[in-house]
């Protein structure tokens, strides 16, 4: 089956959402920690085509000879510039999320279903989002979130997406990207060490980074390989 990439919109939602709660527990699906599945979409994949400076690549696998149905198993979201980012979250995303959600947490809240502990902390992070550190902006003002299905990792894939998406930054001008990863998820660390990120001086172990010029070492001038 053909593997291909494209720039996801606003209509992808409910495939970005999807790949989001499969994979939001260091990597495994997290459906059956959650009373309220849509948190993790919310929080961390929605907002990359809601918001200025967001840009976001899905990973489509398109069956042979089935018109125009296709699978979308992965993506990676981000933004050029982080403080833009939140900026914005801060004053049009998070506030009707705290609206809708924060009544939960009361002792006496209309939460039904019961919240889980998953729900009690993804609406804890909609509550009190933590912006990046300046160490973080330092190194580049752009960040990305990867995840990709089970059923189609391990087969260079991710390689692909995120080398896409460094093609972009490099076409934007911005000379790097940085994430932040979830400490369980070693699988994922290791995949980020293959790459070539590394630690960000003055930040969490949790966060590596990866300069275009480091990319470019390690995998050849973008442009180079046939687009995927």
């Amino acid at each position: 089956m053909p593997i291909f990439i494209r720039p996801a919109t606003k209509a992808d939602e409910p495939a970005l959402s999807r790949i989001c709660l499969l994979t939001a527990d260091a990597g495994d699906s997290a459906e059956g920690i959650h009373a309220y599945p849509e948190l993790p979409g919310l929080v961390y994949a929605l907002p990359y085509v809601n918001l200025p400076s967001t840009w976001a690549f899905l990973l489509v696998d398109k069956p042979p000879g089935d018109g125009e149905h296709e699978d979308v198993v992965g993506y990676c979201i981000g933004s050029l510039d982080t403080r833009v980012f939140e900026t914005a979250a801060s004053e049009r995303w998070w506030p009707p999320l705290r609206v809708r959600y924060g009544p939960l947490l009361e002792p006496d809240g209309p939460a039904e279903p019961p919240l889980k502990q998953a729900d009690i902390t993804y609406i804890g992070t909609i509550l009190n989002f933590t912006p990046a550190s300046d160490a973080q902006i330092r190194f580049s003002p752009a960040h990305l979130h990867i995840n990709v299905l089970p059923s189609h990792q391990s087969k260079g894939y991710g390689r692909q997406l995120i080398g896409r998406v460094i093609q972009y930054l490099k076409e934007q001008g911005t000379v790097g990207v940085w994430l932040q990863m979830d400490p369980r998820n070693v699988k994922a660390a290791g995949f980020y060490s293959r790459l070539g990120f590394g630690p960000v001086e003055g930040t969490l172990p949790s966060v590596v980074g990866i300069t275009i010029e480091q990319w470019e070492e390690k995998w050849g001038k973008l442009g180079t390989e046939p687009p995927h």
